[in-house]
């Protein structure tokens, strides 16, 4: 297991390959579609985000009710797909890893590849 401090710096990331197992210590961001579209609209019109996600990692998960007595509900991973429309402007923030479950298109492979 490889541990992971986040933020990630771009060298980390280079080392790792696909299916490695990673222990991640620091703040990680979550995100659905609608938060990744009104992040990427909100760069789009010159709108500036009330945080820097350079550098930074998201974690595709929904939110659920806080059970009685518990500071956080259930945090399963959702599908990756939904967000790879906004993925190019999300890459182009700064995000260097993203977290879900699924498949992804080719065309955000090539992406996420390239950055």
């Amino acid at each position: 297991m490889k541990r992971i401090s986040l933020p990630i710096d771009k060298q980390v990331i280079s080392i790792l390959k696909r299916g490695d197992e990673v222990l991640l210590t620091g703040y990680l961001y979550t995100a659905r579609d609608k938060a990744h579209k009104r992040i990427v609209n909100t760069s789009k019109r010159g709108g500036r985000l009330p945080f820097n996600l350079s550098g930074e990692s998201i974690y595709y998960v929904g939110p659920t009710p806080t059970p009685p007595s518990k500071i956080i509900g259930a945090c399963g991973p959702t599908t990756s797909i939904r967000m790879d429309p906004y993925m190019k402007d999300i890459l182009d923030l700064g995000v260097v890893a993203t977290i879900g479950k699924g498949e992804r298109t080719k065309d955000v492979i090539s992406l996420i590849k390239k950055y």
